[in-house]
């Protein structure tokens, strides 16, 4: 396997090239770029299976590199030292990240999740979505939020709105959408438990996480459950009955 790395810190360069080297054995080619104009020439010359990619360089950011891609056949792992914020707009896009310092244990998965994967089609249109979300941090509301679900085979790309309520099954999480339609993501419901914070979702069960909006009303039949639009119900726990109560009273 052929691997590139684009950064324009070669402290970064150099200790990700010990990483490798040490970690993953199945990688026999590792080449260097230090900015967006030494990196598409690599891109081009090398023709890389995994390109390690800077969000910012002196020249440029990475978002202008995979802009001027005429076409691509590698997969990507974007390296950042961004923040919480940032970070979640970055799963929100499905692109694969690592924070700076990097850990060895997240390159090692990301490797792995790299070579399981088939060639990503989506790149321009994540990377769309990631520079919007990263650009508008603070501002986007939920009602304009959207968030890329990679089902194994396509990335779907989804309004959060539009999200009734998600379901654990498993190791996967089941997206439960307006006009009946669902997505299986393998992803623990944990995971967006946390990316929807800052957004109107309640886990009202271990298995089950809200999207308040959709509430139609409380059923208290059998201990308790919500109807929600389009008339789905979820369960409600003992320990979140008093929560998902409080929550109804200020919608």
């Amino acid at each position: 396997m052929k691997v590139l790395i684009i950064d324009n810190d070669s402290s970064i360069r150099e200790g990700l090239v010990s990483l490798l080297k040490k970690l993953c054995p199945q990688i026999t080619e590792i080449k260097e770029a230090d900015g967006v104009a030494a990196g598409l020439k690599a891109i081009d010359d090398v023709k890389p299976e995994v390109v390690f990619l800077d969000v910012e360089m002196d020249d440029g950011t990475g978002f202008d590199l995979v802009q001027k891609l005429g076409s691509y056949n590698f997969q990507l792992i974007f390296i950042t030292a961004h923040n919480k914020y940032a970070v979640n707009a970055f799963k929100f896009s499905a692109i694969d990240f690592l924070l700076k310092p990097i850990d060895p244990m997240d390159l090692v998965l990301s490797i792995n999740k790299a070579i399981s994967q088939k060639k990503n089609r989506d790149l321009e249109q994540q990377v769309k979505l990631l520079e919007e979300s990263l650009q508008n941090i603070n501002s986007l509301k939920i009602q304009d939020r959207k968030i890329a679900l990679n089902d194994g085979n396509v990335i779907h790309y989804i309004k959060v709105n539009d999200i009734i309520y998600c379901q654990a099954d498993g190791s996967y999480t089941v997206f439960h959408l307006m006009n009946s339609k669902k997505i299986m993501v393998s992803k623990l419901l944990k995971e967006y438990e946390d990316l929807f914070s800052d957004f109107s979702f309640l886990r009202t069960h271990h298995s089950y996480l809200i999207n308040t909006s959709k509430i139609s009303k409380f059923d208290k039949a059998d201990g308790g459950q919500l109807i929600m639009e389009e008339n789905h119900s979820v369960p409600v726990s003992a320990r979140k009955k008093e929560q998902v109560l409080d929550i109804l009273g200020k919608l």
